[in-house]
């Protein structure tokens, strides 16, 4: 199986596309700082992801990896909060945004607290 193939991977890639598109209307003075931070995290969130399996073999590799994405969305949620405070979301994007964010965290901890269904070994 390919990482692309895992629910999470694909949800949160989904996801990182949605905040590039909505980020697209953020003003320019944001350029290198709020908008610039959402889309790193939110694709930070994928390509750990995309690590974390690839090193699977090694559970506490692949644990590690899955809590630097895991933490990668979390810091998506604090600038889906950023830009809602500064008004550049309306309330029904950035909940459904958040929503989004609450469900690949979900994911996450599933496959860290489940490693060996993911090629990991049970044994580490």
């Amino acid at each position: 199986m390919d990482f692309k193939e895992l629910i999470a991977y694909q949800k949160a890639f989904e996801l990182a596309m949605k905040i590039f598109e909505v980020s697209k209307s953020f003003p320019k003075e944001e350029k290198y700082s709020l908008t610039d931070q959402i889309r790193r995290s939110s694709r930070s969130t994928c390509a750990n992801l995309a690590e974390a399996y690839r090193k699977r073999i090694y559970p506490k590799h692949f644990i590690s990896k899955l809590t630097d994405s895991d933490g990668e969305n979390s810091e998506t949620v604090v600038w889906l909060d950023f830009a809602l405070e500064c008004k550049y979301l309306n309330r029904e994007i950035h909940d459904s945004l958040y929503s989004e964010c609450l469900e690949i965290g979900k994911l996450l901890n599933y496959m860290m607290n489940n490693p060996n269904k993911f090629g990991s070994s049970k044994d580490f």
